[in-house]
């Protein structure tokens, strides 16, 4: 089960809330849902070096509210907040709405998000470096920042191989089953002249014991202090349980 379903969509309403949060009937959900899928993708492209982490739509009685959670924040709102004018522009022509509004949240820790971590991973191999090399300097910094464990996952033609395959990295660890541990995945492309390669990222940051904020725009980092393990390292002492830790054959995990 932990590696067919989106660990994502396995934790929604339990420790992650939706990133698209407003109501729909019968007759204007379709519609709703196809212009939700329009505008990230439409921001997406229009964005693409911005460090775009996630895009949290919500929609209340004729207004439109779009929150951008990126690492660049700067890039996004331009000098004097004119990209984000004209940004907000395009989104009325392309919503054909007229009251739209655009927030713009700053990542603190974008080593800590799947897919901006996916990302550069991704930047880096279109940019000819060595597959190996870039995803062992994006483990370290995310483990360097506190993460508990992170695993990378790609596939295709790997350094330009003439057979596709995979090969999968893996450091610290990431228990999919426990629906408690706060686990980030993503699933990103890196275009490269001899073909796409996908990369996935799972990214865990440890095991939420209090009651979680479900609100999409809730900012972790704030209080992390308050529903994670006491002492800051999730990982057990002495002889506790440690079957999470051995789960998956332990291949590519640091022996302690």
């Amino acid at each position: 089960m932990g590696q067919k379903a989106n660990p994502i969509g396995n934790r929604l309403g339990i420790i992650r809330g939706w990133d698209s949060n407003w109501y729909g009937s019968k007759k204007d959900y379709a519609t709703k849902l196809i212009e939700d899928h329009k505008i990230r993708t439409y921001l997406n492209a229009r964005i693409n070096k911005g460090g775009i982490a996630k895009i949290v739509i919500e929609r209340t009685l004729g207004k439109l509210i779009v929150t951008i959670h990126t690492s660049k924040p700067g890039i996004i709102i331009g000098k004097g907040g004119n990209e984000v004018d004209r940004i907000k522009e395009e989104l009325k022509k392309l919503t054909g709405k007229e009251d739209v509004q655009i927030n713009i949240l700053e990542i603190r820790r974008p080593e800590l998000d799947a897919t901006i971590v996916g990302d550069t991973i991704a930047r880096q191999i279109e940019n000819r470096i060595n597959f190996k090399r870039a995803t062992k300097m994006a483990i370290a910094s995310t483990l360097r920042m506190g993460a508990e464990g992170i695993k990378v996952k790609l596939s295709g033609r790997l350094g330009g191989a003439e057979i596709a395959r995979s090969e999968e990295f893996k450091q610290g660890r990431t228990p999919l089953h426990t629906f408690r541990m706060d686990i980030d995945y993503a699933n990103v492309f890196a275009q490269t002249v001899y073909g796409k390669i996908g990369i996935k990222v799972w990214i865990c940051k440890g095991e939420v014991l209090a009651k979680r904020e479900l609100n999409p725009n809730f900012v972790g980092g704030k209080n992390e202090g308050n529903d994670r393990r006491p002492g800051g390292d999730d990982r057990r002492q002495g002889g506790g349980d440690r079957r999470d830790d051995r789960r998956g054959g332990g291949r590519g995990e640091r022996r302690n």
